[in-house]
């Protein structure tokens, strides 16, 4: 099958990294797509480089403080410009577009991927938030909708790749591979002061600084078991984690006979990109290209929960349901962000997440409401944690001065 009709894309989060990928893609085949609608949280200006390069017909900024000054820019080349997220969930829904990026980072990409489902959009969801924090509610969503997802993580795409032309019935476990991080063999006694600049430097991917973070403590794997139940309805006991520091496997399905199907390519974010965008389908590309002789030695190793308990967190959610995973995510949004600003401790996240846990409401049931009341409980809980963590670190390092 060939992709035959130019599709419009909507690109939400286009000026991050996976956004920027998804342009580039769209720049390699003029014929086959063009960017519809480009969204952008606060970098106005490479939102407006983007514009001006690939003329979509509507752009919005999410930041109200810098609607005027993109505005101004691309109003005179014809360019419809907005503000806000709720702009952002109406520009997912437009007319005009067929497929839907979501390329954000966070709980931000949960209202726009509810409103290109209600829209009854094909969404290339590069957000694994929006199904972490409200999987069942997605999954109910799209029961009433001619929405499809098809996923863009390298791991997910993976496995969708595998399972083509498979009766799920015969799906015995997925396996989802991991780097392992920056800190895969870093004595567990050393990650107490580990810094950002350390934790920023991941071995094979080029990605965003907070899902490197999240690389870092294996949170992104906790994450990703999760997305992975809620993508392809396996129970989450039938989902795990495997270390693959060679990043070369992407990842694995085990089936009923025995068999594994794996899929394999170079860490380059642009092949999942690709065959999302496609439909499915295998777009001619002349870049690089793997060489198995190159990689002679394919290794794999348990992920150790010890020294990175972030990733227990996935099937404790799993279990507990709920509104469980929002509370994980939004508490992990705050500690990277707090840790990223040398506020906290690298190892420090892991406790700052359980305290938020041990403290915010559980809801059993949530609906979107609960979820967005949720979301901000968590968030001011996991503030005031941090700002308790801070102290303690400001506190002894004034001790160590007055000794010196």
């Amino acid at each position: 099958m060939k992709v035959t009709e130019k599709k419009h894309i909507a690109v939400i989060g286009s000026t991050g990294s996976i956004g920027t990928q998804t342009l580039e893609t769209i720049s390699a085949y003029p014929d086959l797509f063009h960017a519809q609608v480009i969204t952008a949280r606060r970098n106005a200006d490479l939102l407006i480089e983007q514009a001006l390069i690939h003329k979509p017909a509507m752009v919005v900024i999410a930041d109200e403080s810098l609607y005027s000054k993109v505005c101004e820019a691309l109003t005179p080349q014809g360019i419809e410009v907005a503000a806000g997220a709720e702009a952002i969930a109406e520009a997912a829904a437009r007319e005009d577009v067929d497929t839907v990026v979501t390329a954000t980072v966070g709980y931000s990409g949960l209202a726009p991927t509810m409103a290109a489902i209600r829209a009854g959009k094909r969404i290339a969801l590069a957000n694994k938030e929006t199904l972490v924090v409200a999987g069942e509610l997605i999954e109910s969503l799209k029961l009433g909708s001619s929405s499809t997802i098809v996923p863009v993580d390298s791991e997910h795409s993976a496995i969708y790749q595998c399972l083509v032309g498979e009766d799920p019935s015969s799906v015995r476990r997925l396996i989802i591979t991991a780097s392992g991080g920056p800190f895969r063999t870093m004595p567990a006694e050393k990650l107490h002061d580990v810094t950002p600049v350390d934790a920023l430097h991941h071995p094979n991917w080029s990605m965003g600084a907070k899902i490197t973070i999240d690389s870092a403590t294996m949170m992104n794997k906790a994450f990703e078991i999760i997305e992975a139940r809620w993508l392809f309805g396996i129970d989450g006991s039938r989902i795990e984690a495997v270390v693959h520091p060679q990043s070369i496997i992407h990842s694995m399905v085990e089936f009923t006979d025995g068999a594994v199907k794996a899929q394999l390519g170079l860490p380059d974010m642009r092949l999942p990109i690709r065959y999302a965008l496609a439909d499915a389908n295998r777009l001619p590309y002349s870049g690089d290209r793997l060489s198995i002789a190159d990689y002679a030695n394919l290794t794999f190793e348990k992920p150790d929960a010890e020294r990175f308990p972030c990733i227990t967190f996935a099937h404790l959610a799993l279990e507990r349901g709920g509104n469980t995973a929002c509370v994980i995510n939004a508490a992990n949004e705050i500690a990277v962000e707090a840790f990223l600003q040398q506020r906290i401790r690298f190892t420090d996240i892991p406790h700052l997440i359980s305290r938020t846990l041990e403290r915010a409401d559980f809801v059993a049931s949530p609906q979107y409401a609960d979820y967005v009341q949720s979301n901000s409980q968590a968030r001011a809980l996991a503030a005031e944690i941090a700002s308790s963590l801070e102290n303690k670190i400001i506190h002894v390092a004034d001790l160590c001065h007055q000794t010196v």
